[in-house]
């Protein structure tokens, strides 16, 4: 008979403990709610994007390139070069210290040249001379696949032999708006020399961790934070995934003019007097 009560009593402090807890959660929840509305929403976190840059002597004016039209190679017909094409001339455009023909530019004066395609070096110089562009960049898409993605990328960049370094002229802007006719090739124009400068050629793989790491990169900064993809917004889409192509198309082209530019420089400081050696 004894032993109700103390059961009873036992049941009777479990419930009192209950409450008090379930009241000091509740009164927690409320003050968590009213701090997080007095503070207002978290300020969204903005990071640069990494840029590209160029070695050439900016103070004397931007340099002018053009991107002929890209052939596909890859054997999947759903390729639209036009729209990679485009997306080239838009990455180009962003570098700083680079300005790049608008593609119906190019393709006017393909058409003025009777170019259906560029396909050897010759007619691409050709193009260059009848643009009056600094530089030339012609490429291929060699592998195309959406669904994975994997999109492969060969580019060669074609320049005027002294154009783009230090005595680079300044840029003229009717070059950019002028119609091809009114080009003429200068004599320098015609030392257009037969093999590319600078060339790039890689197959970008998405399953690849090398190149998602690459793509980690390149999105940061190019993407809202927070959003349900992220970084990975940019492998469930093959229009934002040839975005991160031709950038690193470009930034290939652009880190091997950067070792070009240094080289040729190189012998020019090496050609300077030393202070007091003439005494």
């Amino acid at each position: 008979m004894c032993r109700k009560p103390a059961r009873n009593a036992d049941l009777a402090i479990m419930h009192r403990v209950f409450v008090t807890l379930f009241s000091l959660a509740s009164v927690a929840a409320v003050v968590v709610s009213l701090t997080a509305c007095a503070s207002g929403p978290r300020p969204e976190r903005l990071t640069a994007p990494r840029a590209l840059s160029t070695p050439y002597d900016t103070g004397k004016g931007e340099v002018l390139w053009a991107v002929i039209p890209l052939r596909n190679e890859s054997g999947a017909s759903i390729v639209d070069e036009l729209v990679m094409t485009d997306k080239l001339v838009g990455t180009i455009e962003e570098v700083r210290g680079v300005r790049c023909l608008p593609l119906n530019r190019t393709l006017a004066a393909m058409e003025a040249l009777e170019l259906r395609t560029v396909t050897t070096p010759g007619q691409a110089r050709q193009l260059a001379q009848s643009l009056g562009v600094d530089a030339i960049v012609a490429g291929n898409i060699t592998a195309y696949d959406p669904y994975t993605p994997v999109i492969g990328l060969s580019l060669a960049l074609y320049a005027r032999p002294g154009s783009m370094l230090s005595e680079q002229t300044t840029l003229d802007t009717r070059r950019l708006t002028q119609s091809t006719a009114d080009s003429t090739p200068t004599t320098s124009d015609a030392q257009w020399t037969a093999r590319p400068i600078a060339v790039y050629s890689d197959r970008l793989d998405a399953k690849n961790h090398t190149t998602l790491l690459e793509l980690q990169n390149f999105a940061t900064g190019r993407t809202r934070e927070p959003s349900a993809l992220g970084w990975r917004r940019y492998t469930a889409s093959i229009d934002l995934y040839s975005e991160f192509v031709m950038f690193k198309g470009v930034d290939g082209l652009l880190q091997q003019e950067w070792l070009r530019v240094a080289r040729m420089q190189v012998p020019a400081l090496d050609a300077r007097p030393i202070a007091g050696a003439e005494k």
